[in-house]
């Protein structure tokens, strides 16, 4: 500093000690400055006293030499002392000077920028609102200051400030907030901490609505939630507690769907096994979202997509991760709730102010910055980086949104496709795929080809549970009345339609019948009752698949016809199935099928009702089986062929068969079926099956012994004697010469190999 020149009006012997490197001489200095000032102030002399400062600032607080800023600092706290309540009319000129020493290397120096500072704040309170960015600026920055001392001055002046804005009204939020946004992203720890004390002092002040601003900041505030330090992370926990009470309190004001982005990004994790902190962020966002739907209602529709992208995975969490999974099964059931029938009415009957409401998955981006991408095409990669369907409406306040089914439709396709996903989260995406057959069928018919393959495809699920629900879906599908058309197309909006590779009659395969030409036209059989245009559909890629994958036919075959039939109509699907076999080629696949469907009938449950109706029917069944078995008298008799009249035998002896037992006590009106039964009895070599039928039909009694005595009276006596009574004598002798006869061509065949026809009637 050049001593010759002039910096009246301080005297030289202020300016000596100003410059001096003890802090006493420095305070005596300083206390000549105020009594200088306080003169001024007294005249009225403004320029003198805006002299004064910018000699401090410039030659001294801004000077090159340490000692001189650290008296120019003293000597500017001085000047504030001396103005008082004038202080605020100076204040940019007093502050500016101060916040560059912030900066400084020297932390005693950094000190004393501190401790000039509050004097200054301190005097003129409230006259430093107007700013207060660049004091919180600064004060950011020393709230990460390495040296302790200087850390704990600026947290003194951190606490005035704050005292200064809670009583005051002047406090401009909508300035604060664009700094506040940008430094609550700091990674910092003391500078987190510092973020969210601010955040509580105004969220705590009754004239201040930080709500409104939320948006702005609930990304950072989840960010600082990650944060290592474990008070940091209550801190925030109690930060995001008071807003979502707030949020409860006044959800009129509160503004859903800017916020629904970022509570998508943060319900997200790439790994379920991921600890803490990042499982209590997803475990918050997960509560922030099940309280959003439940609040906002049908605000939160638009962004089903990319809720569901967040949600769905964390339904297949274990014990590990239990609370994230049951808020997130709410969050899930509540959002199925919000789809209503009314979302299936077709767009160009809303009212026009409602469409513009409604976000388009063209145009529509993620607005938050730092954020992980958010595309429009309902992607369900679970790092949402490829995108999600998260969208910003232009407004939801004119008029009710409605559902987009585009992008939850692939986020459900896609996560059914993924054979990683957890059994509980593929059951739930076939819940919603049955919920939205049932509440928007008309608009989700257009879907069906595109999730027809994988429909069929989840029928190999491991889960039984899995495979029942998706049964459930392409019931759905088959029955429905919206699926009553020629070409099923969308009733509404562009054709998402793609490939038939599936839905549509599968494409010729070698030795089979279920190809295009030979099945050209059974799509709608006229021969079947069919319940709607798929359900034809729907039977001819089930057997297909059946007779491409034989295991899925032998494991899960009959179980997946059994729930069929109770969830469709049992007479339908054995009809159509059996106009579908009449044409199929591979012979050796028919006769499996027919087995498996006459299995199934004779046995299950779920097929009484049906048994009952062919029981009832009025046609000469027992005369066929009859001729039938004449017929196995022609053919080779296998292993095979035997195992099969044996496990008829033991079925003849299940409760099942209990009436056809009791149908041999009327002799005179069912002689075929004792022929039939007899023809098997000689079909079957000395086996135990043998003994059993044998042991049955020595129960048949003599029809004679069955007539009453009015019964007898009133029979003429030309019938008393009939031929229609059974001679069994007689019938013995019969199927002992076609047994006989059986013998001599199996002897002619013996050279020709083991050849059984496989054609069995169903």
């Amino acid at each position: 500093m050049n001593p010759e020149k002039d910096f009246a009006p301080l005297t030289p012997n202020i300016v000596r000690a100003l410059n001096d490197k003890l802090y006493e001489k420095r305070k005596v200095a300083a206390l000549e400055i105020e009594k200088l000032v306080r003169e001024f102030v007294a005249q009225n002399n403004t320029v003198q006293i805006k002299h004064v400062i910018q000699t401090l600032s410039q030659e001294f607080a801004l000077s090159q030499h340490p000692h001189s800023r650290k008296g120019g600092l003293i000597g500017l706290a001085a000047c504030s002392i001396a103005l008082g309540k004038d202080s605020g009319l100076y204040l940019k000129e007093l502050i500016e000077p101060v916040l560059t020493c912030f900066n400084d290397a020297d932390s005693r120096l950094r000190y004393y920028a501190c401790e000039a500072l509050y004097n200054i704040v301190k005097v003129a309170r409230g006259a430093v609102l107007p700013h207060f960015n660049v004091l919180f600026d600064g004060l950011s920055k020393l709230a990460a200051d390495p040296d302790p001392n200087v850390k704990s001055g600026s947290e003194l002046l951190d606490r005035l400030l704050k005292d200064i804005v809670t009583e005051s009204n002047k406090f401009d939020l909508v300035g604060f907030i664009p700094l506040l946004r940008e430094r609550i992203y700091s990674n910092n720890q003391y500078a987190r901490q510092f973020i969210i004390s601010w955040i509580l002092v105004l969220e705590s002040v009754p004239d201040i609505n930080l709500l409104d601003y939320l948006p702005e900041i609930l990304d950072g505030l989840f960010q600082i939630l990650g944060d290592n330090g474990k008070e940091i992370r209550k801190m925030c926990e109690v930060v995001l507690g008071e807003f979502l009470k707030e949020i409860k309190k006044n959800p009129s004001s509160v503004k859903f769907a800017e916020m629904a982005n970022i509570l998508v990004i943060h319900c997200q994790t790439t790994d379920p096994l991921i600890p803490l902190p990042d499982d209590l962020i997803q475990l918050t966002a997960m509560c922030w979202m099940r309280e959003f739907i439940q609040l906002a209602g049908r605000v939160m529709l638009p962004y089903s997509s990319g809720i569901l992208t967040a949600v769905l995975p964390c339904l297949a969490y274990d014990d590990r991760k239990k609370s994230i999974k049951e808020v997130a099964n709410v969050c899930n059931q509540s959002l199925m709730k919000l789809v209503t029938p009314e979302d299936d009415e077709p767009d160009e009957l809303k009212p026009a102010v409602q469409r513009q409401s409604e976000p388009n998955p063209k145009d529509s981006v993620a607005k938050q910055a730092g954020a992980a991408s958010g595309g429009p095409d309902g992607s369900c990669d679970s790092s949402f980086s490829s995108g999600i369907s998260v969208f910003t409406p232009v407004s939801t306040d004119r008029a009710p949104v409605t559902l987009n089914l585009d992008g939850i439709v692939q986020v459900l396709n896609c996560h059914l496709s993924d054979m990683t996903i957890g059994m509980m989260t593929r059951i739930a995406v076939l819940k919603w795929l049955y919920h939205l057959y049932i509440k928007t069928p008309r608009k989700m018919f257009r879907h069906t080809d595109s999730l027809f393959p994988i429909l069929l495809q989840t029928l190999s699920d491991e889960s039984d549970e899995v495979v029942l629900k998706d049964l459930e879906v392409l019931a759905e599908i088959a029955s429905s009345p919206a699926g009553q058309t020629d070409e099923p197309g969308p009733a509404d909006g562009p054709d998402l339609r793609v490939s038939h590779s599936e839905l549509q009659v599968p494409t010729p395969s070698r030795g089979s019948l279920l190809n295009t030409a030979s099945t050209k036209g059974l799509e709608c059989s006229p021969s079947t009752p069919t319940m709607n245009s798929y359900f034809y559909k729907f039977m001819i890629n089930l057997l297909q698949r059946f007779s491409s994958e034989r295991k899925l036919l032998e494991v899960r075959g009959p179980f997946i016809i059994r729930q069929l039939c109770l969830l469709l109509n049992a007479e339908n699907i054995f009809h159509s199935m059996a106009d579908i076999l009449l044409r199929e080629e591979d012979l050796k696949f028919a006769s499996t099928m027919v087995h498996t469907l006459n299995t199934i009938l004779l046995t299950s449950t779920e097929l009484f009702q049906l048994r009952n109706q062919l029981k009832d029917l009025k046609t000469l069944n027992y005369r066929h089986a009859y001729d039938l078995i004449q017929k196995f008298g022609d053919l080779e008799v296998t292993v095979d062929f035997l195992t099969e009249v044996d496990k008829l035998v033991q079925l003849i002896e299940c409760p099942i068969f209990t009436y056809l037992r009791l149908q041999l006590l009327d002799v005179k009106n069912n002689p075929y079926l004792i022929k039939a039964l007899y023809g098997l009895l000689m079909l079957l070599p000395q086996s135990s099956a043998f003994q059993l039928l044998s042991h049955r039909l020595q129960c048949v009694p003599n029809p004679e012994l069955l007539q009453t005595e009015d019964s007898l009276k009133a029979a003429p006596k030309s019938q008393k004697g009939d031929s229609a009574n059974i001679d069994y004598t007689e019938l013995l002798q019969h199927f002992e010469k076609v047994q006989n006869q059986h013998l001599e061509v199996r002897h002619q065949r013996s050279g020709r190999g083991d050849h059984l026809d496989r054609r069995v009637v169903l």
